[in-house]
């Protein structure tokens, strides 16, 4: 049931009343970025759902279907979706679970498990990317707007250390 008013706007007014000082736009930015973060998931989660899958879940399937051969070892799984070990561990259990990937061994390390996107994984990780694509990912606005915003959002990022846009992609 949507509010009759914006809580984030309200948020600012009673900041403004009581710390008067502060970043207030701030604020209100990294809490509206939150609030449509939970949204989109939310959306996005639901879309899924159809399929069997999280978002979590979609995101490994899916760089497991963009791989020359289907599979990467778990720590370079983590590291692409920056995500701790431990919820690879637990995403692929899962996704194992339901016959969608698989841990081999790796063929020059046996210290290294990879997991592999099975055929199943493939049309399960398809169907639910057709799912996204009819609702936009769960975003409402024009793909200007969204461009806008990526490119705002990755100024963020790179001030934030989360990545260098001088490197090359990994291959």
């Amino acid at each position: 049931m949507p509010l009759n008013f914006d809580p984030i706007e309200e948020a600012g007014r009673q900041w403004q009343t009581h710390w008067p000082e502060a970043p207030i736009p701030a604020m209100k930015a990294v809490t509206s970025v939150m609030r449509v973060q939970q949204l989109w998931l939310g959306r996005c989660n639901e879309a899924l759902s159809a399929h069997g899958l999280t978002f979590p879940r979609y995101e490994a399937l899916v760089l497991l279907s963009f791989t020359r051969h289907g599979e990467l070892p778990l720590g370079k799984i983590g590291a692409r979706l920056q995500v701790h070990p431990t919820s690879v561990t637990n995403v692929i259990d899962g996704l194992e679970r339901d016959g969608l990937v698989e841990r081999v061994p790796h063929p020059t390390d046996r210290r290294t498990t990879l997991a592999r996107i099975t055929e199943a994984g493939r049309t399960r990780v398809n169907g639910a990317t057709e799912a996204l694509h009819g609702i936009r990912f769960g975003t409402g606005l024009a793909d200007v707007d969204l461009e806008q915003l990526t490119e705002l959002l990755g100024r963020e990022r790179v001030a934030a250390g989360d990545f260098s846009p001088d490197n090359e992609l990994p291959r």
